[in-house]
């Protein structure tokens, strides 16, 4: 008989998690508080106590190609990075491919996770659910936890001095949701990631004045790399990811400061990293250094104090009229439903062994999926993380013993912190490459490039020195797809393909490379025959 899975949230850590217990054999059942799919990637006009909230303008950090599911790559029409409303679509195609809806218990809220009485020999947990006003209690052998950790604000308003005499309007990025309302308003953005470099790029274009203030500042990435390709289809690379690993930290600070310094130089621009030591996530923002020329974004330090109007400076500046603070300061995570003991954060460290397992349960069968954040695409992570897992619940797949977890925790946090700091924004930060393969490895889907070199070698170099996507985690061991090495070789196609909109005359196959060539061979000819006078 099938094991029973709860899967908690039908976001995307929760669609593909269904997806891997049915290519395991068991037996799925989602349970989502809201009516439909997508989680996080679901823009609605609204904000909602318990769902994820992103603003309208949300486009992918990451390229379609390094994001898209290992058997099945995004339509090649698609662009190579997509607005939020484009990636809901492909989950939605994945979604009706794989037949994945009729899991789904929609709008149905989990209120509770419990061991059973007889958790230390069966594993079981009781999970008790409220959909239409009644409760319901249903019995599952093990439980996939995917409900994310971009729901509950982390606003340390004991951290701003004054905030209680503001009289301007305060509130945390995530009630930000257009930028409409803004216009002529001089705007504070506290935060210097992802969302606030957008929100401060996306207000700066109505508001009169915007201002980021930052303590630690930060690198600032373009999605467009070498040759107009997607950053992380160059940056993610296996040999990339060897140099990273293998170099002394002062090389790689050098190697790190040259290459993002490339576009423009951070510190004329007041953005330059504090500790250019840590690996920290870097920025993906295409305008915010063009906004920066303009003035209409300023970069400024840590907020020392605020009065009613004004916002005075850690480096003694202040900003006068200031009408609206955006508090971009990142999440807390929180499993309401869970007991304290089983997922919780002490130290600046989460007790979960490869960021998945806690390690204390007598039986290892909850999991939690996507409490991670790596310095690449989260979409190939959660799957892998979610092959694993379905295998360890089937016992196809062992754990080691609790002491070897919690060591393997305390040292990865070591780890954790040297490459990337202390601060509460990289607890779940992870390398990339590293990580996946470290998946990988545990199911037997890891690729063996010395072997290959010997029976693929064209294949080989592709995954070695090309981007680490996901089609690299089925050529071999279980759940192999056959379309995985045309899927790698037929990327850059799918690459292209959306950008090939204007028709254009062949270009020569006479490229400077081959001119090159025989230029050095008529070089050769040349002194050939002089030689051949001189004599």
């Amino acid at each position: 008989m099938a094991k029973k899975v709860a899967v908690i949230g039908a976001g995307v850590s929760g669609l593909i998690s269904l997806k891997c217990c049915v290519d395991e054999g068991l037996e799925p059942t989602c349970f989502e508080r809201t009516e439909d799919i997508g989680g996080l990637w679901r823009f609605k006009e609204n904000v909602e106590d318990g769902r994820a909230s992103i603003y309208k303008s949300v486009i992918t950090n990451t390229s379609k190609e390094m994001s898209c599911f290992s058997d099945f790559p995004m339509p090649e029409n698609f662009p190579n990075f997509l607005h939020n409303s484009k990636l809901l679509e492909y989950f939605r195609i994945v979604a009706k491919k794989f037949d994945l809806l009729k899991y789904i218990q929609f709008q149905t809220t989990v209120l509770s996770v419990k061991k059973r009485p007889d958790f230390s020999s069966s594993g079981q947990w009781e999970i008790v659910t409220m959909s239409n006003g009644k409760e319901q209690s249903a019995v599952f052998d093990a439980v996939m936890v995917c409900s994310g950790h971009h729901i509950l604000p982390h606003i340390p308003l004991q951290s701003f001095p004054g905030i209680e005499k503001f009289k301007g309007q305060y509130f945390h990025s995530r009630q930000y949701k257009h930028p409409e309302g803004f216009e002529g308003k001089r705007i504070l953005v506290i935060g210097i990631g992802n969302s606030a470099s957008d929100i401060a790029v996306e207000l700066s274009k109505k508001a009169a004045q915007v201002f980021i203030s930052t303590r630690h500042g930060s690198w600032v990435m373009s999605r467009i790399s070498d040759d107009g390709y997607p950053w992380d289809m160059v940056f993610h690379t296996r040999f990339s990811s060897m140099l990273r690993n293998v170099l002394p930290r002062v090389v790689l600070k050098w190697m790190m400061e040259q290459q993002m310094n490339q576009w423009f130089n951070h510190e004329n621009y007041g953005l330059v990293p504090q500790n250019k030591y840590l690996m920290k996530e870097p920025i993906l923002n295409d305008d915010l250094p063009s906004r920066l020329l303009y003035g209409v974004i300023k970069v400024k330090s840590r907020v020392k104090e605020l009065t009613e109007t004004s916002a005075i400076f850690e480096d003694g500046t202040v900003e006068d009229d200031i009408d609206l603070i955006v508090f971009a300061t990142g999440y807390t995570f929180s499993f309401p439903f869970l007991e304290d003991s089983l997922v919780k954060v002490e130290n600046n460290m989460v007790s979960l062994y490869k960021y998945i397992f806690p390690p204390h349960l007598q039986k290892s069968t909850l999991a939690c999926i996507g409490l991670i954040q790596p310095l690449g695409s989260i979409f190939p992570t959660v799957e892998l993380q979610a092959r694993w897992v379905t295998r360890v619940f089937k016992g196809l797949c062992i754990l080691p013993s609790e002491s070897t977890m919690m060591m393997d925790i305390i040292k990865r946090n070591e780890k954790r912190i040297d490459l990337f700091g202390e601060s509460q924004s990289q607890i779940l930060q992870t390398n990339y490459v590293d990580y996946l393969d470290e998946l990988a490895l545990e199911i037997g889907a890891k690729p063996d490039i010395l072997s290959l070199l010997l029976k693929d070698p064209k294949l080989a170099v592709k995954l070695y020195f090309g981007p680490c996507n996901s089609y690299q985690y089925r050529l071999v061991g279980p759940g192999q797809w056959e379309g995985a090495r045309s899927a790698i070789f037929t990327q850059k196609q799918r690459i292209l393909k959306p950008l090939k909109t204007r028709s254009l005359k062949t270009s020569s196959s006479f490229t400077i490379p081959f001119l090159l060539k025989i230029l050095s061979l008529l070089a050769v000819l040349v002194a050939f025959f002089f030689r051949l006078q001189w004599f």
